[in-house]
């Protein structure tokens, strides 16, 4: 495993005011409310409580940002999607993340979670084309992967590939917090990207 040595909650941001510009690479992770995200972000780090979990859809309603090794950060964004909050709330969030995603230059990686067991909602295709619209690279992470059969995982995989309109050499990758699945191959690929550029 090649979890980091250390990891520590920098800040949350409201604005990008408060974003960080010490020029640190970034991934950021993205995904519905509820898919997982404070659960895979937890397994990666090897805590139990870095970022926070709840039973309640839209705990997240910032944007964290995790320092990691004091080298480069890993960030949390609001989850999108059904969260029951006032309307709003949801516009700020969509402006905050759109301010964050449209104009980070160190911004690396954006890992987008999709839960395993349902083909992508108009929210997650919506999501996926904002990333495409502004060049970032994206992993899918294809979460609660241990909740379904090998058969229906691979079924799904390929739904989840049609709807996206992947092409064959785009990284899915099924993973899981609670078996582990797929963090080793997260992690191979977030320290591909943060690895200096010449």
């Amino acid at each position: 495993m090649m979890r980091p040595t250390s990891a520590q909650f920098l800040r949350s941001a409201m604005n990008p005011d408060h974003f960080p510009r010490d020029g640190k690479a970034e991934i950021a992770f993205i995904g519905r409310s509820n898919v997982g995200k404070s659960s895979l972000l937890n397994a990666l780090l090897g805590r139990q409580e870095m970022a926070r979990t709840s039973s309640t859809p839209g705990k997240t309603q910032c944007i964290n940002f995790f320092e990691i090794d004091r080298r480069y950060y890993l960030v949390d964004l609001p989850g999108y999607g059904f969260a029951k909050v006032p309307k709003s709330i949801k516009a700020a969030w969509n402006h905050l993340m759109h301010q964050y995603l449209s104009d980070r230059e160190t911004l690396r990686l954006a890992v987008l979670l999709l839960d395993a067991r349902h083909a992508p909602s108009q929210a997650d295709l919506g999501m996926m084309e904002m990333l495409e619209d502004h060049a970032i690279p994206t992993l899918i992470a294809a979460t609660k992967s241990d909740k379904l059969s090998n058969n229906q995982l691979q079924n799904s995989l390929k739904v989840m590939r049609k709807a996206l309109e992947l092409d064959a050499e785009a990284l899915v990758v099924p993973c899981s917090a609670v078996t582990n699945r797929g963090i080793k191959e997260i992690w191979q690929i977030v320290l591909e990207q943060i690895a200096p550029r010449e």
